[in-house]
């Protein structure tokens, strides 16, 4: 049996440069990092059962010899890459649900990977880790989305991503001093909203208005990109406050990319924010629902907590992970 550990991701700045449609022509860069909340992946070979069985929202069994009827698309792609045919079964379990802008299906390819490598003894680094997740969500299911989610489950931490033009990724670790990583999980604060919502739609679109060179969803993404470059001189300069601020222009520009960002309700509970503590803010992964994160004013905690849950959104209390994809088992 083995049991893999995959953190979930909370972007921190250049979220959108990472999409192949924007990155191809003009090179990427973010700023993300991994919290400790998780999807586990569970990977049993039984002892007499020849059947392949996956076990999610859903059961699927099959025989062997089957894997291309396998409705569960990352299972599939992932099986047919790593060329493994055997009895197997495949469980999955997270802390938070799909559909909440948090990378979960990266979280979940990631972890796959992981363990259905460590089953074959086949070593890869954390690098090509996260490569191969790209692979079969990007080139063999066709997702439209970008890196991003990938390498921040596979790394942990908080790093950076500088993506050129080929698609190679430099991924750096953030050089930020130990107490301003205290302040900065002191001074950020995720709700849930209860909106769950399909993040391919939004995204489809904001990589279709990239190929075609949509002139003002580019250049939202160019403002985005050098956002995202200050917001990283401002963590490594210990500078929090600036760092709120940044979010805040970040989500005003975000907005413009694709009207599905953002909604009445989510407009009404971000200005709610601001009015209660909130430095800046922005909706998790492509928008339109999921998680809100707020940068908070130090001491208005509380304030901003009973003024959001009193409205029905769901706090969520997190670190950051620094251990990224970990084998927990393997026996």
């Amino acid at each position: 049996m083995i049991l893999v550990r995959t953190p979930f991701r909370l972007p921190l700045g250049g979220g959108g440069t990472d999409l192949p449609s924007y990155y191809s022509k003009f090179g990427g860069f973010l700023i993300t990092a991994a919290i400790n909340k998780y999807m586990y992946i569970n990977v049993n070979v039984p002892a007499i059962v020849n059947k392949i069985k996956i076990n999610y929202s859903k059961t699927e069994i099959l025989n062997l010899g089957e894997i291309d009827k396998i409705k569960h698309d990352i299972v599939r792609e992932s099986l047919k890459y790593l060329e493994i045919n055997q009895p197997i079964e495949i469980s999955s379990m997270a802390d938070i649900s799909a559909g909440t802008g948090m990378g979960s299906s990266s979280s979940y390819t990631v972890g796959l990977l992981r363990a259905l490598n460590t089953l074959k003894k086949r070593y890869i680094s954390t690098q090509e880790l996260a490569e191969e997740a790209c692979k079969i969500e990007i080139e063999k299911i066709g997702k439209p989305i970008g890196k991003q989610d990938q390498y921040a489950a596979a790394f942990g931490g908080i790093i950076t991503l500088e993506i050129d033009t080929s698609g190679s990724v430099i991924v750096k670790p953030l050089k930020i001093h130990q107490e301003t990583i205290k302040e900065l999980e002191s001074s950020l604060m995720m709700f849930y909203t209860n909106i769950e919502r399909d993040a391919n739609e939004i995204l489809s679109e904001q990589s279709n208005k990239m190929k075609v060179e949509h002139n003002d969803a580019v250049n939202s993404v160019h403002i985005i990109k050098e956002i995202g470059k200050e917001i990283k001189n401002s963590l490594e300069n210990d500078d929090i406050y600036t760092f709120g601020k940044l979010m805040n222009e970040h989500w005003n520009v975000k907005k413009k990319i694709s009207q599905k960002m953002s909604n009445d309700k989510i407009d009404f509970w971000y200005e709610l924010a601001l009015k209660n503590g909130a430095i800046g803010g922005k909706i998790m992964g492509a928008g339109g629902g999921g998680f809100l994160l707020f940068c908070v004013e130090l001491g208005k905690r509380k304030v901003l907590r009973n003024a959001l849950e009193n409205v029905g959104l769901r706090y969520m209390d997190f670190r950051f992970d620094w251990e990224g994809c970990k084998v927990l088992v393997n026996i």
